[in-house]
């Protein structure tokens, strides 16, 4: 059994174990990690029996199976199930009360083949869908995935999405999983059941119907610990058509249970919401005025001389527009590129302008939705300075990384703006540039990550304007503008905006006024 832990972006949080579908594996939950981790630490498995390709060498029984998960699992864990994962983590809430905190279930049906007034996949269809299988795995497990994707509002997106995150070549070891689906049922043990429990339905399941709502309600003894809810517009593949609305539901009902940790904060906090917003705004003007990181960018590629070996997955972390997608495809010829950013917006330009060769990704770099030791080479230009947990992004790094992997970086130093810092101090005590880390805070943060390696160097790089608004349009059309919380409240003054600019006068040499950027070049080595 393949296992990977997952600590939460903030100490002392809830222990979540998700448990994957039949035909699947744990690369199905990397959408909803960004929301579950600022507030709970994650085990991923990938299940014998149910994940293709992994072929353990022996037959599962469903009590050995419950066994090796409860053996690299935490102590106690709420259990997060999609599809027959939901049906084992009802087991392991039955046969091991003790060892779970809480069940939610997400497309999941006690009694997967349906009988007499209980809704579920059809008898025959389920005993034809399983000779085909044993016959031709490969063109069954296609098909499963369209069976999956149906009723989605984009299924050819969604299938894309699922093939990128398969596991292995499918045969026997499936066989397994499919036993499961067609002897379990657990409709008695409902009642019984003595944690928490939300059993999350899609309205346009195409395997478990909606339909079976009424019927699971039924079930469930009476109280507050025990609800069915059914997510509109979502397909079996809610995990990846809908999971910012799905983590929502989680947490809200965990939040409500009463479990030591549960209810924290489910999101990274107004500031990183406000910077995606704001370069999600500025998608369209970015490229235009982005003279600085062009120069910053450009410097950077020459640290990947000498290359070495050829990196077989890039990643461009906080890729923006895109812009530096076809200089690392030239250097890193025949690997895949992952353009990743916070922003929807520059994450939708840059595949609109990008091509159907790059593989673009909506992600925080405090919880980046890639698998453990998958990249080769992280390319990241001007983006980790909007990120003020440095510790939880060099963890992160350190480990999509593959041992031997580089990750070569820029990020702005606290001297940035200086001099339009220094210029609004000489009018008010409130803070309006940004604020950024120093270096000996960026290389403690490197240094408390095993096995990660990191050599910094600072450069000075000087901007020249004959205004300052010039300056200040320039941050706003690339979406830098303030955005620290310590931000006057309400719209800054006509005399606070003049004296600052008064003030900034006494910069100007050779009839030009100077911007200062303080800019930290990284290069981070996995040992």
């Amino acid at each position: 059994m393949s296992v990977e832990y997952l600590p939460a972006n903030r100490p002392q949080q809830l222990e979540l174990v998700l448990l994957h579908g039949w035909g699947s594996s744990r690369e199905i939950w990397r959408p909803l990690l960004a929301h579950l981790r600022p507030w709970a630490n994650i085990t991923l498995l990938d299940l014998p029996g149910c994940s293709p390709g992994l072929d353990t060498g022996r037959q599962w029984e469903l009590a050995g199976l419950l066994e090796a998960i409860l053996a690299v699992a935490p102590r106690k864990a709420v259990y997060i199930g999609w599809s027959l994962g939901g049906q084992l983590a009802l087991e392991l809430a039955t046969r091991h009360v003790e060892r779970v905190a809480a069940v939610v279930t997400l497309c999941s049906n006690p009694r997967f083949v349906a009988q007499r007034r209980w809704p579920g996949m059809d008898a025959a269809a389920f005993a034809s869908f399983s000779a085909s299988y044993q016959s031709d795995p490969v063109a069954t497990l296609q098909r499963f995935g369209s069976l999956q994707a149906r009723g989605a509002r984009q299924p050819r997106t969604l299938l894309r999405q699922l093939h990128g995150r398969g596991r292995g070549t499918p045969g026997p070891e499936l066989e397994a999983g499919l036993a499961l689906l067609q002897r379990l049922d657990q409709r008695a043990q409902l009642a019984q059941l003595q944690q928490p429990q939300l059993h999350l339905l899609a309205a346009n399941d195409g395997l478990v119907p909606a339909a079976l709502e009424p019927a699971l309600v039924g079930l469930l003894p009476a109280g507050d610990g025990a609800r069915v809810q059914v997510l509109p517009g979502a397909s079996h593949l809610a995990l990846l058509d809908c999971a910012d609305r799905l983590a929502r539901e989680i947490h809200d009902f965990l939040a409500g249970t009463g479990l030591p940790g549960a209810g924290m904060g489910r999101f990274a906090g107004p500031d990183k919401r406000e910077v995606a917003s704001s370069f999600s705004r500025a998608a369209t003007s970015y490229d235009a005025v982005a003279k600085l990181q062009r120069d910053v960018g450009t410097r950077l590629l020459g640290y990947l001389d000498p290359m070495g070996e050829a990196p077989a997955v890039v990643l461009d972390l906080g890729c923006g527009t895109g812009s530096f997608r076809f200089a690392l495809q030239a250097r890193c010829p025949g690997a895949s590129y992952i353009g990743l950013d916070l922003a929807p917006g520059m994450v939708g330009y840059a595949r609109a302008h990008g091509g159907a060769d790059s593989s673009w990704l909506l992600g925080d770099a405090e919880a980046l939705p890639l698998a453990t030791d998958s990249v080769d080479l992280v390319f990241s230009s001007l983006a980790i300075q909007w990120c003020h947990r440095p510790e939880q992004v060099f963890a992160e790094i350190g480990r999509v990384l593959k041992p031997g992997g580089r990750c070569v970086f820029t990020t702005l130093g606290p001297d940035t703006l200086k001099e339009l810092r220094q210029s609004w101090a000489a009018v008010d005590a409130h803070q309006h540039v940004n604020e950024f880390l120093p270096l000996a805070t960026l290389a403690a943060a490197a240094a408390m990550v095993p096995g990660l390696q990191l050599n910094m160097k600072t450069e000075l790089h000087t901007m020249y304007y004959q205004r300052v608004g010039e300056l200040l349009a320039e941050l706003k059309g690339l979406g830098a503008h303030n955005m620290n919380r310590g931000r006057p409240a309400g719209l800054t003054t006509r005399g606070a905006l003049q004296g600052m600019l008064q003030a900034y006068e006494r910069w100007r040499c050779d009839d030009q006024l100077p911007a200062s950027y303080e800019v930290f070049f990284g290069e981070a080595t996995k040992i």
